[in-house]
């Protein structure tokens, strides 16, 4: 692994200066917001002092920008009430910060893998926002054994079938993995494998593999090609997960305690306060 290769990253700085206006400052402490614990041959990632100062100052709402995976879902709903809140979202708003402050000691776990394979699990809420009636979709992508990215977002346009809310899902995943694609070639990184995209929609993962299009799913004919052409070309394979492995399930509705937390679990969220 180029982490433990003090030569190599001598030389990626170094090829970095070329071409980039650069400063080394060294061993990463505390940016934007986060925290870097070291935890033996590991690295833990935590929020915990962005969360204290959340939790002193006034007007919460405003201020409430984390977007820690097991955070992502709720803080994006709140968000949309933000201009105009009521006193439910108040409440709710509350409930959020006492959550905040009973996980401050939580952080992303990040470690040495064996593997440097790409995978990223993408759901979608069908209709799922009582307001308006759009769907909210999530994804998680794993480099290996670890979380790199996340997003829980509400889909812009009303999606007419479940197929299609999870397709669009699909889409902004594949559109994500291309980008850390890009960054690893660049780096050298990538391991030349396909991606594998997990997705809990048959008929999405259908779609995907099908070069026949339906009639029925003219809608998604743009996302349809894109998601196509990145299997066509074995960039990505869409496969099958079912809905009690589907990691996604976080980011797009509210869970259950036991639920949410083996899903949080899964993200390699975890107890961080001996290393603090």
């Amino acid at each position: 692994m180029m982490g433990n290769d003090l030569a190599l990253i001598d030389t990626l700085l170094h090829q970095l200066s070329t071409t980039f206006k650069i400063r080394d400052l060294g061993t990463p402490n505390f940016f934007l917001g986060i925290e870097t614990v070291p935890s033996g041959d590991s690295l833990v990632l935590s929020q915990r002092r962005y969360m204290k100062d959340i939790l002193t100052r006034s007007g919460a709402l405003q201020y409430l920008t984390i977007t820690w995976p097991d955070l992502s879902y709720s803080v994006n709903r709140l968000c949309q009430f933000m201009h105009s809140p009521t006193d439910d979202h108040w409440a709710l708003l509350k409930r959020v910060l006492r959550y905040i402050k009973g996980t401050q000691d939580y952080g992303l776990h990040l470690s040495a893998s064996s593997a440097s394979d790409l995978h990223a699990y993408t759901d979608s809420d069908w209709a799922g926002f009582p307001v308006d009636r759009k769907s909210t979709s999530g994804y998680a992508v794993f480099l290996g054994d670890n979380l790199v990215s996340w997003v829980s977002r509400k889909q812009r346009t009303v999606a007419r079938s479940s197929t299609k809310a999870e397709y669009k899902g699909l889409a902004d995943v594949s559109t994500e993995v291309t980008w850390i694609i890009s960054l690893l070639r660049e780096l050298g990184l990538h391991s030349g494998s396909p991606a594998t995209l997990w997705c809990d929609n048959l008929w999405a993962t259908y779609l995907a593999a099908n070069p026949v299009f339906h009639a029925r799913t003219k809608h998604v004919e743009i996302d349809y090609h894109f998601v196509r052409d990145k299997v066509a070309s074995g960039d990505f394979i869409v496969s099958f997960v079912s809905t009690k492995d589907q990691l996604a399930d976080i980011f797009t509705k509210p869970l259950p305690a036991p639920r949410f937390q083996a899903l949080r679990d899964k993200l390699n969220e975890i107890f961080v306060v001996a290393f603090l």
